[in-house]
Parts: C-alpha cells; structure tokens; sequence
C-alpha cells in the first residue's frame, strides 16, 4: 500500500512581530514551549512546526493512513515496525517539519505501507490481481471491472455522511458511533507519530508494539511519545 501525501513547506527564518491587538499569544502556545511570536506560528501554517503539529505526516497522513488501516483490518491496531528516510530542515525559526519523506511501515502479517511525499494524493492498495486507487471523490483501478464487481454480503458498509462535523452532532444526539471513532483516530494518528519519530531520528528502523504503544527496541524513542508541558499548563 501507498499513502500519497503532499510535500512539505520550506520557509524562515522568520523575523518577529508585535502580537496583534486582541490576539492572546499565551493562550494560542498553551503548553507548548515558550516561543516569541512570529504570524508563521498561526493559522493555518503552524502546521509546519514539531511545537504544534507534525507537518504533512499528521495533517495529510491522518486522512489517509486511517483509509489504509481501514483497508487491511487494522482499525483497532497498527504496524510492528517502521523506518524512514527524507529531509527536516534545519532553520533557527523557521518550519522544521519533514519536507519530502518516505516512511515504511510493516504490519503482523507482513503487509507494507508506504507513507510518501510522491505521486497523486490518495491511497494506493496493489495486490496480486491488481491495484485500486481512492482519494477524496475520486476512485480508479488497474481493472474496470474491479470497480464493479459486486461486494459480498458480509461486506462492511457504512451509513452515508458527507460532512465530519455533522456527523460528530448527530452520533452526540443518536448515540450511534461516528463513522470514525475516537479510538480509530487515536490509532490513526498514532502511525503518523511514530513515522515521524523515525524521521526525527535519522530515519531509525524501530519496532512497535501496537498493544502496550510502545517501542520495543528504543527508549529515545519511547521518550518522544510524549513531552513535558510548559508551566502552568498541566494534564
């Protein structure tokens, strides 16, 4: 499998600047580290800083890397082991998130996929009779026929929704789940972190245990699966 995700931004250093009249910088860093304020650290480009986000990884990769899940049953769990290789740059003030990147993870059973900065954004499943690609509106096939085989009865199927905020509301009301759950994010988002940690470490081959979210064969990176809050922020 393929995850497609766009590239990252270059950008800085960036000079800084009086906070705007009404706007509480304070409260906009919460627990992150103290910074001065710089309008790049905002909405929306705050996305290209470790301090608050994790680049394309998480911001693309949240999308996608839960379709791949979804796609091989792992909803629930996640890979065993991960290495990467791409480009963080190194600008004192500027965006450090992975500009372009290549991160592979491998699940229980072998199965592989590949979170990369290259081709059309979406998702790509290859298997031995052949590929199919989705993204958002948008779905294709190796095979036509692939497309219109018809699904067995067993198949998944989900409820139609066509807005995530909507969606929210109405499982609040209903008491239905969500199209994705709470716990479906988590272990989304959790791929995405521990792609970029590899990063993060020079592209470090490191074993996961998707049970007890942990490492198994690296403290330094079990230590970056959290970070100290900035006083007097506290969880």
């Amino acid at each position: 499998m393929e995850a497609r995700l766009p590239n990252g931004s270059r950008g800085g250093p960036f000079p800084t600047a009086p906070v705007p009249e009404g706007f509480d910088w304070e409260m906009w860093l919460g627990p992150a580290p103290e910074a001065e304020y710089v309008p790049q650290r905002t909405h929306g480009s705050f996305r290209h800083w470790f301090e608050y986000s994790g680049g394309m990884m998480t911001d693309w990769g949240a999308h996608h890397l839960d379709i791949a899940q979804w796609g091989i049953g792992a909803d629930g769990s996640g890979p065993v082991a991960v290495h990467s290789r791409g480009t963080l740059p190194a600008v004192y003030n500027g965006y450090n998130t992975a500009v372009d990147f290549e991160v592979t993870y491998t699940y229980p059973d072998g199965v592989t996929l590949v979170a990369t900065s290259q081709g059309e954004n979406g998702v790509l499943f290859e298997g031995e009779a052949g590929w199919i690609f989705v993204s958002r509106g948008r779905i294709a096939a190796s095979d036509p026929n692939l497309l219109t085989t018809p699904l067995p009865a067993d198949a998944t199927r989900l409820y139609v929704s066509n807005n995530h905020y909507a969606n929210f509301i109405d499982c609040v009301r209903n008491r239905k789940d969500p199209i994705c759950t709470a716990e479906i994010g988590h272990r989304s988002v959790t791929v995405c972190h521990i792609g970029n940690i590899s990063l993060r470490l020079g592209g470090r081959r490191l074993l996961w245990d998707p049970k007890a979210e942990r490492f198994t064969n690296d403290e330094e990176a079990n230590r970056m699966l959290s970070r100290p809050y900035r006083a007097p922020w506290r969880l």
